[in-house]
């Protein structure tokens, strides 16, 4: 951003000064950049010329639907049928407010909902009852925005940077609206890095999307990387916003940068794509992070269901409190499809980035939602690269981030992997915090990364680079496994306790066959009480096999004259208070003729097979040696209704794959330490006692 740029954002800021006291530093946009909005307008409009023309032929014109033919005589995105300006709406105190009032009642559909978004009308109220309008508006008139003076591509600079003071100004909703620039550098570098000569080739045109675009700093920036590399390149920014606010920032950014501002849609992305007959060149988006979708899940599992991969969300549908993953399956849905020339050469394809915390990476066991999405996105080789980023980056939360980079046309000596870079330690200390934010990555830093990821490869086979432990880069199938479920017999020794009369007394099952429903309630706990006294003479007495103990207890029961209960039910709940629990016990059959042995659940467990290994092989290698009377056990799929013994899962263990042991410090050293505290404490209260 030039000089001239900033001083002049500096100045429109400096507007903000009337204001305080009667509004907090955190809503001093909300004033600024609508009436920045207002006040460029209208010196393009004057700059055009055709403001009489449009007013002249609005007047004449009788039809209803006039905005084309309004725009066509404007010769430009919007118009004006207001007789106001910025110098008459200010020409006196008394009238301002109406003269504001009229003046936006003026402008086409596309700028007054801009205006509506940014809830200009009640800012407008507050300043009146404030005494503040007419004194703000006489500043802006002051200021020149001419297109002679500020080009559409200036503009939008001071825009952003008016953009980026409110962010700092506002650091409790910092987050929601704005992504800090050295990360959005970083993504952008790391998406369009490798393009270079795709974006240099004659006649590209670029289609660039951010589902989630706040403000519109990823869009602005992308643009601005693409300039950069080749200034006339064609470009069209996209995007989709739910925040009325925000949308309106970006919304009018589009328009100050003459770009089309009908490809920024106000809306929840999972509910409605505005952009659903489009394919995108480039997405990036830094969605909120562990938002829970439960307004949209209607619409997104009737999408998920009904139309499967035809839709956005066929991979799977993560769990409701966090949608991360459905921005991320809408932004692969939108990818161009790969194609060749005539010549061979590949065309179409598209590269995402996004920004995530650490929940997409493992969140999810096998068969669960994320973990389908993750299978899906790495059995389609989409995954390119994963950042690890440092903490406490953003205005709103402390947590680690990582940067995911996702494309349909990885180069080749890329297909099949994935590459990490654990970029956690490259960062510099703020001067001073924003909310959560007390790091950030520096221009040198940025370029470090995107060197290492440029690099990758050479890196990684080279022990002695000295960034080579930053550097993973690891086949897709080696985020993949198969869960296993491993069961134990159920072993148990018999026994008759105090505990065991008591819960045969509680039994629901002894009491409803020793009843019937002729009985009173008194009728059949007397039975029951008779049943658990029969079994008294019993306690402490211990049996190994169940065949001896039910013999005992048959015995006892039909010497009380009492009749053996035979029903399942109740050869449950006995075996349940008499059964205990014994390494060395009996082991239990679930159907002794068909030899099937019944599992004990509190011994069950899980395993995690890599993908290239026989989970039988496994169970001998790994498990059997320690349980040799394991096996693995087969349970019902939920969605095919079938037997399996085994489960796929996909997860990216990041932290991992880059952890390094740190031995914990000698015992003399912290001894050492702990004796200098100590003597530091006995000064401290010697001075107090002084």
């Amino acid at each position: 951003m030039s000089n001239t740029n900033q001083e002049l954002a500096d100045f429109i800021w400096s507007v903000a000064d009337l204001l305080r006291g009667d509004y907090k530093r955190s809503e001093y946009a909300k004033v600024i950049l609508p009436l920045t909005v207002l006040r460029r307008f209208d010196c393009v409009m004057e700059a055009k010329g055709t403001r009489q023309a449009v007013r002249d032929r609005d007047a004449s014109y009788a039809g209803e639907k006039k905005d084309g033919l309004l725009l066509g005589i404007s010769g430009l995105p919007f118009y004006n049928t207001s007789k106001q300006n910025f110098e008459t709406i200010g020409s006196d105190d008394k009238n301002v407010y109406a003269n504001l009032k009229d003046y936006i009642r003026g402008f086409s559909s596309e700028v007054t909902e801009i205006i509506d978004r940014y809830d200009f009308h009640i800012q407008i109220e507050r300043l009146k009852d404030a005494d503040l309008l007419y004194l703000v508006v006489q500043e802006f008139a002051a200021i020149d925005l001419s297109p002679e003076k500020v080009s559409n591509h200036d503009m939008g600079y001071v825009f952003e940077e008016l953009i980026r003071k409110f962010a700092d100004a506002s650091n409790e909703t910092a987050g929601e609206h704005f992504t800090p620039r050295e990360v959005v550098k970083l993504m952008v570098e790391l998406l369009l890095g490798p393009d270079e000569a795709r974006i240099r080739k004659p006649g590209a045109v670029l289609d660039i999307l951010d589902p989630a675009c706040g403000t519109g700093g990823m869009l602005a920036a992308a643009e601005e990387h693409i300039r950069k590399i080749k200034p006339g390149a064609r470009i069209n920014l996209f995007g989709q916003e739910i925040n009325a606010e925000s949308y309106a920032i970006c919304r009018s950014d589009m328009l100050l940068k003459g770009h089309k501002a009908e490809n920024i849609r106000f809306g929840n992305t999972f509910t409605r794509d505005w952009h659903e007959d489009r394919r995108f060149s480039y997405m990036l988006a830094n969605p909120p992070f562990g938002v829970e979708w439960r307004k949209s899940e209607k619409a997104v599992r009737e999408e998920h269901e009904g139309l499967g991969f035809a839709g956005r969300f066929g991979a799977g549908l993560p769990r409701i409190n966090d949608g991360s993953f459905l921005f991320l399956q809408h932004m692969l849905h939108k990818m161009q499809p790969l194609k060749k020339d005539e010549s061979g050469d590949e065309i179409g394809g598209s590269r995402i980035a996004i920004v995530f915390n650490g929940s997409p990476l493992f969140t999810g066991s096998a068969g669960s939602g994320e973990s389908e999405i993750r299978r899906w996105i790495l059995e389609n080789d989409y995954l390119e690269t994963i950042v690890g980023l440092p903490d406490q980056l953003f205005y709103n939360t402390g947590i680690s981030t990582y940067f995911w980079i996702l494309s349909n046309r990885k180069p080749a000596h890329r297909k099949g992997k994935v590459v990490m870079i654990d970029a956690r330690g490259e960062w510099v200390k703020r001067r001073k915090s924003l909310g959560e934010k007390r790091k950030e990555i520096a221009d040198e830093q940025i370029a470090g990364i995107c060197a290492i990821y440029r690099d990758a490869e050479h890196i990684a086979q080279d022990e002695f680079h000295p960034q080579h432990a930053k550097v993973k880069i690891l086949r897709n199938e080696a985020f993949g496994y198969q869960r296993i479920t491993v069961d134990r017999p159920l072993k148990l020794r018999f026994e008759v306790t105090e505990d065991t009369l008591t819960a045969l007394s509680a039994s629901a099952a002894l009491q409803k066959v020793l009843g019937d429903k002729t009985m009173d309630a008194a009728e059949v706990a007397k039975r029951q009480a008779a049943f658990v006294a029969a079994l008294q003479p019993l306690t402490g007495q211990i049996w190994h096999t169940k065949a001896e103990a039910w013999d005992a207890l048959h015995k006892a029961v039909t010497s009380a004259g009492l009749i053996w209960p035979s029903s399942a039910p109740v050869q449950k709940a006995l075996r349940e208070a008499v059964g205990v629990r014994d390494p060395k016990g009996e082991v239990q059959y679930a159907n002794a003729k068909k030899n099937q042995i019944e599992h004990d659940p509190d011994l069950r467990d899980a395993e995690n097979v890599p993908m290239d290994q026989d989970i039988d092989d496994y169970l001998a290698e790994e498990v059997t040696p320690h349980v040799e009377d394991a096996w693995i056990a087969e349970t019902k799929n939920p969605k095919t209704k079938l037997n399996e013994r085994s489960k796929i899962g996909y997860e990216i263990p990041f932290t991992r794959h880059f952890y390094v042991y740190e031995p914990p410090r000698p015992l003399s050293v912290i001894d050492a330490e702990l004796k200098s505290l100590e003597t530091e404490i006995w000064e401290l209260l010697g001075e107090v006692t002084e």
